[in-house]
């Protein structure tokens, strides 16, 4: 069955409206691993809008799952990770200004950074992940750097398949296919939703994990968190 891991920066989004620690970004993660998620992503921007540097220090202890972090590797990031040593790093080539993540690797121009940057953090044995458009080329470029996985970014997915379109999960389907055959893990994320993730979930061949944060926070207000977890895990059956 395919990992659900459960991205909580819109919960540190929520805790730094109010300048305090209500909603308690840790006891949510030890409630949403106990809830039946089978991983805790964040994802720290140089601005610590949401994540900031020290929560990822402070989920650290209490995370029985796999823990990912996510972002561009930076200066400040890499010293994060390697000091971390999460179970993961997804690599996400992330403007400074970057509401959100908006592409992925470009890994023919970025090979050698990317391979560097994969080699250090593969000799502290922290697992690596690259986030990547459904770019067959690229995809083969991807397997050069070392990685471990790649993570498929789905946002032309999901915006597709809102509008009834589903055929715009045939990159994707082709995507996996190489990675597979290139010995590359497929995870994937970005506008995943309870709406499209069975149908995703079910085409993708050897798809090992889900990243999703903003639509599970916001489906949970209406739903709650327990609840949604636990849809999202049957869907992922």
């Amino acid at each position: 069955m395919t990992k659900l891991s459960v991205n909580i920066n819109k919960i540190a989004t929520l805790r730094n409206s109010r300048g305090g620690n209500t909603p308690n970004l840790v006891q949510s993660a030890i409630d949403i691993q106990e809830f039946g998620a089978e991983g805790i992503t964040i994802h720290p921007r140089p601005d610590e809008r949401h994540i900031r540097y020290q929560d990822a220090y402070d989920l650290k202890p209490i995370i029985s799952t796999e823990y990912n972090i996510e972002g561009n590797p930076i200066p400040s990031f890499m010293d994060l990770v390697l000091a971390v040593k999460p179970t993961q790093v997804t690599l996400v080539p992330d403007a400074v200004d970057a509401i959100t993540s908006n592409a992925g690797w470009d890994t023919k121009t970025h090979q050698v950074f990317l391979t560097e940057v994969i080699d250090e953090f593969k000799r502290n044995n922290i697992r690596t992940s690259i986030f990547m458009d459904p770019n067959l080329s690229l995809i083969e470029e991807a397997a050069k750097t070392g990685a471990d996985r790649i993570e498929l970014y789905t946002e032309e997915f999901a915006a597709q398949y809102a509008l009834e379109n589903k055929k715009a999960i045939e990159p994707y389907v082709k995507s996996a296919e190489l990675a597979s055959e290139l010995g590359l893990g497929i995870n994937a994320g970005h506008d995943l939703n309870l709406e499209n993730i069975h149908f995703f979930a079910t085409s993708i061949p050897n798809l090992l994990e889900v990243s999703i944060g903003h639509a599970l926070i916001a489906e949970s207000l209406y739903l709650g968190l327990q609840n949604v977890i636990n849809m999202y895990k049957y869907k992922l059956q």
